[in-house]
């Protein structure tokens, strides 16, 4: 994420300084390196979508010399990020094996799910508001 979105505007979105190899490897040995990590690819991606603005919006940036509109580099990474997300959720299950809890509907239970669900009123919310309200 730092490689992609630092000067994303000017500079090509594969940094030289990028040491991909290095990203295989075991080098963040705590939780808190893990998460600081995290942090920091994000904060740098919202830092990144702050400087859209309507002057700049129709730019072209690059990825490897392929030039993308901003939409299209956009939805380039999201779709990446969902990929990499499906990985760590898939080796969670992995190690908690039959203590994982479902992340959506659990297995089995999609009828009864779709039933409390549409003996409600439609309304307008995201789809993330009734896993938010359960925290």
């Amino acid at each position: 994420m730092l490689s992609r979105w630092t000067d994303f505007l000017t500079l090509d979105g594969e940094k030289k300084w990028r040491e991909r190899d290095l990203e295989f490897e075991d080098v963040l040995k705590t939780n808190e390196a893990i998460f600081e990590h995290w942090e920091s690819g994000w904060k740098c991606l919202f830092k990144a979508l702050e400087n859209i603005d309507h002057a700049n919006f129709h730019s072209i940036i690059y990825i490897r010399n392929q030039g993308h509109t901003i939409v299209e580099a956009l939805n380039r990474q999201l779709a990446h990020y969902a990929y990499h997300i499906g990985q760590i959720v898939y080796i969670g299950k992995m190690i908690k094996e039959s203590k994982w809890e479902s992340l959506s509907i659990p297995k089995g239970t999609s009828e009864d799910y779709n039933l409390s669900q549409f003996s409600q009123s439609k309304k307008i919310e995201h789809f993330t508001d009734e896993i938010s309200q359960k925290t």
